[in-house]
């Protein structure tokens, strides 16, 4: 029998987005704990399930805590869960993310959610060079059914240095590279849930295989490791 989701996490969401207070929370700390618990079982096994075919280097679930120093919303709590699971540095890149929320807005993420400049600057080089290996990963039948094509943001216009008329503008003005998947309350809650999520993680790999080397080459394809 796998590990599965509690089916208590969605109700306790849906009310303490109705009583997002700390005197609400405080007094149903312990009912929160009680599925935390049994959600980092969770987060912990799809690290198991996901180390048998990656490298990971570290789990992160994190807090419910909001911090609303430099935010308009000053709810003090988050309605959902979510945690990351990074690839072992600096040979392999990109980390996985899981998101679970009521009201059919879970989802898990994988790529690059913020890639500092210099890997930003490598990957548009890369393709403003070739690419055509991109290209074949992305119209790939098994990866585009499962996860589609980048969401995240762009730019309007072409990055300083780059051709706007370039044939890969829409590749190269992206300032992420990240794919997403939708999952339903039932499909969460459901048997076989973390073993579905692993294996659309797997299904991820050509795109994390090609990242890594060219985040780890130079333009003449050299180690820079």
């Amino acid at each position: 029998m796998s590990v599965t989701i509690p089916k208590e996490t969605f109700p306790f969401f849906i009310k303490l987005s109705q009583n997002n207070d700390r005197d609400w929370f405080n007094e149903h700390k312990p009912e929160f704990k009680a599925i935390e618990k049994q959600v980092k079982v969770a987060y912990n096994y799809l690290g198991e399930l996901l180390s048998a075919h990656d490298q990971i280097e570290k789990i992160k679930m994190f807090r419910i805590y909001r911090d609303v120093r430099f935010s308009k919303n000053k709810q003090p709590y988050k309605t959902h869960f979510g945690g990351s699971y990074s690839r072992k540095k600096p040979k392999l890149r990109g980390g996985y993310y899981l998101h679970v929320q009521p009201n059919n807005e879970s989802f898990i993420a994988t790529g690059f959610w913020d890639p500092n400049k210099e890997d930003l600057l490598r990957i548009r080089k890369e393709f403003e060079m070739d690419d055509s290996d991109m290209r074949d990963i992305l119209n790939d039948k098994t990866f585009s059914k499962t996860w589609g094509g980048f969401v995240g943001d762009e730019l309007k216009t072409a990055p300083k240095g780059f051709d706007k008329e370039h044939p890969a503008i829409d590749l190269i003005r992206r300032k992420q590279y990240i794919f997403t998947k939708k999952y339903t309350d039932k499909e969460v809650l459901a048997e076989g849930f973390l073993e579905d999520v692993n294996d659309s993680f797997k299904k991820i790999r050509p795109f994390f295989d090609y990242m890594s080397d060219v985040l780890t080459t130079n333009l003449n394809g050299e180690s820079i490791l």
